[in-house]
């Protein structure tokens, strides 16, 4: 009887070279867009296997999934109008049903880094007061704020073109998630242990791709309620904002959280209707 070596009882494999863990889930645009949607949404996805999120693979997928986040609301929007609610009444809810589609995540966002940027008096005070889950006065005041602006550009525009509004606020949108990005792109994770940190950087033909294509549903989008020189002062007032939200938070926190990035987003879409509001 010949005698079995130890080596023999280990299973072929394993005796291999390691090799990397598979995913869960493929590595396509449709599984991207799901991982988009689970980041940036409260919509359901099916029953897929959860993957870590990865800002990398989002940016590309973002200005579609951006898309599918915004089209309820800016339908509720067109069609309150053109059922013959008060502009401003059908706005709120509009916005109403964003907050609920988003999970509030660019209200929270904003909020928090405001509290953070402006409450804090050194770099380790501002990141401890954004990871804290209460608002001050600054973050209601910002989370006020941004609700307001938000209601009332868009019930302006909807007073006069109910159509043009829907498709104004769905194009702002996608642009201020897309360029918020940006943040990830040039500044590091400002906490070891934030969500940014955990979803890793945006390498910049990640999210250049990423922000060609919402450019171009900016112009698909808005161009037929506006006009070219509205869409470029848009585009200017993103960039402006981008620029001057990556300098503040360079300067404040030394780099960019969770909190800094979808604050970011909420002001970018401010921006850019305000930038489209005068040519609707």
């Amino acid at each position: 009887m010949t005698e079995q070596r130890p080596e023999d009882a280990i299973a072929p494999e394993a005796m291999e070279p390691s090799r990397p863990e598979t995913r869960p889930g493929g590595l396509g645009l449709a599984d991207d867009l799901v991982m988009a949607l689970r980041f940036f949404s409260r919509l359901p996805t099916g029953n897929s296997p959860h993957q870590k999120p990865e800002l990398n693979r989002i940016a590309m997928a973002l200005p579609l999934a951006s898309v599918v986040i915004g089209i309820g609301p800016a339908l509720l929007l067109i069609g309150g109008g053109l059922i013959g609610l008060p502009a401003y009444f059908a706005a709120a809810l509009a916005v109403a049903a964003m907050v609920m589609v988003s999970g509030a995540m660019a209200e929270d966002a904003l909020a928090d880094a405001a509290d953070g940027l402006f409450g804090g008096h050194s770099v380790a005070r501002r990141l401890e007061i954004m990871k804290d889950s209460r608002h001050g006065t600054y973050g209601v005041a910002a989370l006020c704020l941004f609700l307001m602006l938000r209601v009332s550009g868009l019930g302006a525009i909807a007073a006069f073109n109910p159509l043009a509004a829907g498709a104004i606020w769905l194009a702002a949108g996608i642009v201020g998630r897309s360029g918020a990005l940006w943040l990830a792109v040039a500044l590091p994770a400002a906490r070891s242990d934030g969500v940014s940190a955990t979803a890793g950087t945006v390498r910049g033909r990640s999210f250049g791709v990423g922000a060609v294509f919402a450019v171009v549903l900016l112009f698909v989008l808005a161009a037929p309620a506006t006009n070219l020189v509205a869409l470029g002062f848009a585009l200017v007032a993103a960039l402006v904002v981008i620029a001057g939200w990556s300098a503040l938070c360079r300067r404040l926190v030394g780099g960019q959280t969770g909190d800094l990035i979808g604050a970011l987003g909420a002001l970018v879409e401010i921006a850019v209707l305000c930038a489209l509001l005068p040519f609707a």
